[in-house]
């Protein structure tokens, strides 16, 4: 085994790909390097493929161990009528947030490992991508399908049911900052659709498109401050044996995995757009 022991990947001139690659290269089956930070960090949209993911949307929060003891604020029950605001209405309660395993898996090539540089790229350009796509899966999820995430259903066009959300948000004293779309919806609905992602460039809305909101759907959110990223700052890259039906015939596995969760505090700040009679999620 491999550990590695710096705290920021751009400390170090070797991308994960190059640690992973000389520890397969040593240890074969064994091979496990540590990283001493989220090893999505090392893999983040640039000025030539901008886009962003699901965890730019966050605040981070570096956190011990596997679980954090919080609070949130939710709607009663039984909402109050003589409350002026909507949110006075609202209570507090502890909560417990747990961390854990996000993983994305390949299979090497058979007779990649005679090409270490191949290798290398093979890691740091499809593993990565993996690992980036079971992230985007898993936090878009974790609120998405929060039980306190109200769903605001919309007839009409789904751009009236994205600024309803807006509007719904800035009702309850906070701000729309961000959303996810599917990008059907992203390119069918909002591009070229007169002068909408213009007036949310404007108000500087982040838009991410991913594939775990469902065509017609989206996730509005003050995300900034109504929930945090959660992660431990470490991550693991290993030859593994991957759950039954990952890959549809045998060879070498690898996975990459972190450690995250997403800490929902304000639910209220958060609406999952739907279609009246529409599905929940991709």
């Amino acid at each position: 085994m491999t550990t590695v022991q710096e705290t920021d990947p751009k400390a170090t001139a070797l991308s994960p790909g190059e640690r992973f690659a000389r520890a397969y290269l040593d240890h074969g089956p064994e091979a496990e390097v540590w990283f001493d930070y989220t090893l999505s960090d090392a893999f983040q949209p640039v000025e030539d493929r901008p886009r962003l993911t699901t965890r730019n949307l966050f605040k981070h929060q570096r956190v011990a161990g596997d679980t954090v003891r919080g609070w949130f604020e939710t709607r009663p029950y039984q909402p109050g009528t003589a409350a002026a605001l909507r949110e006075a209405a609202f209570r507090f309660d502890l909560a417990e947030y747990r961390l854990r395993p996000i993983t994305g898996w390949v299979q090497i090539p058979d007779g990649l490992a005679e090409h270490p540089e191949s290798l290398v790229q093979f890691i740091d350009r499809r593993l990565m991508v993996r690992l980036g796509t079971a992230e985007n899966r898993a936090l878009t999820l974790d609120v998405v399908d929060h039980p306190d995430v109200a769903e605001l259903p919309y007839r009409g066009s789904y751009v009236s049911g994205l600024l309803a959300a807006f509007d719904e948000i800035e009702q309850t004293g906070g701000t729309g900052h961000a959303m996810v779309v599917n990008p059907v919806d992203y390119y069918g609905k909002l591009v070229g659709s007169g002068s909408v992602l213009d007036d949310l460039a404007r108000e500087k809305v982040k838009i991410c498109r991913n594939r775990h909101v469902a065509p017609g759907c989206a996730l509005v959110g003050d995300f900034s401050m109504a929930a945090r990223l959660l992660e431990s700052g470490r991550s693991v890259m290993k030859v593994a044996q991957p759950p039954a039906g990952t890959f549809d015939r045998p060879g070498t596995a690898v996975c990459a995995e972190v450690y995250e969760g997403v800490a929902v505090q304000l639910p209220t700040h958060f609406f999952h757009v739907v279609p009246e009679g529409g599905v929940r999620h991709g």
